[in-house]
């Protein structure tokens, strides 16, 4: 299962999504919205995505982890939209026969949608400024990206 969403993101579906009686291990990676960054206090992050090529990104990343580890099932699902501190921003789900394919594939999945696949947030503060960050540089307005 690979999906972008705006609703709140329900991990214990997804592992049960994953779940199999040929898997002895399921490893689940909870990234959540924290209220400090950088001594900064955060209020607000706003997820946007060019969607088609993030779901292409995604599925590349699951493509990855079933070429490199034994595994039975794969979930990875990102917000979009406005989150604030506390609310989960992406979940990664694995599930394998063996628990170190488990960790290492669910390490390399969260590691590899930072780095390739196109999702920016946007950090709102308390003292009222903001800034749209990819992953971690500032970068020009994600709305405005050319198609294709």
């Amino acid at each position: 299962m690979i999906r972008l969403q705006r609703e709140p993101i329900d991990y214990g579906t997804l592992i049960e999504s994953v779940r199999r009686t040929t898997a002895g291990a399921v490893v689940l990676f909870l990234g959540t919205v924290r209220e400090l960054t950088d001594g900064r206090v955060t209020v607000a992050l706003e997820y946007e995505a060019y969607d088609r090529l993030a779901e292409k990104q995604l599925a590349a990343i699951e493509q990855e982890i079933r070429s490199r580890w034994q595994v039975t099932d794969v979930a990875m699902v990102h917000r979009l939209g406005r989150l604030e501190p506390g609310e989960i921003s992406v979940a990664v789900v694995v599930s394998s026969p063996h628990r170190q394919d488990a960790f290492l594939a669910a390490r390399h999945a969260i590691e590899r949608i930072k780095q390739v696949v196109p999702i920016w947030k946007k950090e709102h503060w308390s003292d009222g400024s903001s800034e749209w960050i990819h992953p971690q540089e500032p970068i020009a307005d994600p709305l405005h990206l050319p198609q294709g």
